[in-house]
């Protein structure tokens, strides 16, 4: 079997991003550009896979670590320079080299697969990824003989007038025989307006040299798309964010309204989910089966069980358990860990706190820095006070205790089992098991009082 090899193209500043940050690093879906495609290339099984860094190169070596090898291009001298730069880690070896660009995004790994198994099959030296335009303007064409054979790539400005009417292009990704790549790369010419060292002129020399070159058609042009400012990196999340729905709506997952909906591509969601317009599931989120979730709803890096309801809420890096319901317009802060049916209600915060099963705080509390047991009751308005100015302290409720409404829980304080704290109470003590705690002032009425401030 034919060994593989990948060159990632990510050298470039990208100065038609006008970003501070690296272009292939700019997200689609939540992932950076460069990612996609590296993991895309692991779908082949490729044997190396090489990441030619320029612009921003530790920031890409961080954000890929292990999943690629690096090459330095230090200079941008050209596509065909920065290729050069993978020489002295693949340039002997024997096999067959994809090379894609890093702001390709959408370019998938079946793709990928069948354009190396035709490059293969035809025994060229080198192939090119094409697609149909319905507008080629900008793109070198691809000009066929009557046999279908690639005859020649003619560059935009080089193109005759009947060339030009040509909708097959270049996409700018290719296959080589990896041996043919590099020996040929050392004839490449940079007598150009730009002085630069181009990698279809690879194309070119092999054919003057009687090599065949051949040509695979994409049948979906989307993939080919290469970002260079923000409005196609627009125009890449929404392809790509309408390929992440379908996959999940295939999966079992009922989308309300996809073209409203935002998933990550690293997101887990199960079957007879159905998400709500408005929806924003982030990161490494994985949800459940049977759940409902939204409208309006983010979930971020959070893990939530089956049968669990958030609606209008935002729930940030925690875990909610199975048949819990959160919202509307609650807010689940990192690091809370929600049990199964838990009941968290309209204008509830929930910070780095566990609530352990059938818990309720139905509405208009902050649980914060507290350990909450089961089946414990939080009325409307209570608020663990965890913080003193300087540091945060643990509120602890044991399990079936019931906390009245507009309470006060000064840190670090425990409400023990089967306790009840009266409604109005501010408690700065503990409380013993089923005991009953009132920390309020006794009422006093003044009888006449209105009258005596009566001026008249």
């Amino acid at each position: 079997m034919t060994n593989t090899y990948a060159i990632v193209l990510a050298a470039g500043q990208g100065t038609r991003m006008k970003s501070n940050l690296y272009k292939v690093l700019h997200p689609v879906c939540g992932k950076p550009m460069v990612e996609h495609v590296i993991d895309h290339i692991h779908g082949l099984g490729a044997n190396r896979i090489v990441t030619i860094v320029g612009h921003g190169a530790e920031l890409v070596e961080e954000t890929l670590g292990e999943k690629s090898e690096y090459a330095l291009q230090a200079q941008q001298l050209g596509t065909a320079h920065a290729v050069q730069q993978a020489e002295k880690l693949i340039g002997d070896l024997d096999g067959t080299t994809i090379v894609v660009c890093g702001d390709t995004p959408l370019i998938r790994s079946e793709t990928m697969e069948a354009l190396i198994a035709h490059h293969n099959e035809t025994g060229a030296k080198a192939t090119i990824l094409t697609a149909i335009a319905d507008d080629p303007t900008g793109y070198g064409r691809i000009i066929r003989g009557a046999d279908g054979q690639v005859l020649r790539n003619v560059e935009q400005k080089d193109a005759t007038s009947e060339e030009q009417k040509v909708t097959e292009i270049n996409t700018g990704t290719y296959c080589f025989d990896n041996r043919a790549l590099f020996d040929t790369l050392k004839k490449v010419k940079n007598d150009n307006a730009q002085g630069e060292y181009y990698l279809p002129d690879v194309v070119g020399i092999l054919q003057s040299e009687q090599a065949l070159v051949s040509a695979y058609v994409t049948d979906d042009f989307s993939e080919t798309l290469g970002v260079n400012d923000r409005v196609v990196l627009a125009e890449a999340e929404g392809v790509m964010r309408r390929r992440i729905a379908e996959k999940h709506m295939r999966n079992g997952v009922t989308i309300i309204n996809p073209d409203n909906t935002y998933i990550s591509a690293a997101a887990e969601i199960g079957r007879d989910t159905v998400l709500q317009p408005g929806t924003m599931i982030e990161g490494q989120s994985v949800i459940g089966e049977n759940c409902t979730i939204g409208p309006n709803s983010q979930i971020v890096d959070s893990q939530i069980g089956e049968g669990t309801t958030v609606h209008s809420s935002v729930v940030l890096s925690s875990t909610i358990g199975s048949a819990t319901t959160v919202g509307p317009f609650a807010h689940i802060r990192p690091d809370s860990n929600l049990g199964d049916r838990v009941k968290i209600g309209n204008f509830v915060e929930v910070k780095k706190s566990t609530l352990e099963e059938g818990s309720k705080v139905s509405h208009l509390s902050y649980i914060g820095d507290a350990k909450i047991g089961e089946r414990v009751n939080i009325g409307c308005g209570t608020i663990t006070v965890n913080y003193d100015g300087k540091h945060k302290h643990v509120t602890t409720v044991e399990s079936d205790a019931f906390i009245g409404c507009n309470s006060n829980l000064i840190a670090p304080v425990t409400v023990e089992k089967g306790a009840y704290v009266a409604a109005g109470s501010t408690i700065t003590e503990n409380v013993p098991e089923s005991s009953l705690a009132i920390g309020r002032a006794r009422q006093e009425n003044k009888e006449g009082y209105v009258q005596k401030l009566n001026l008249n």
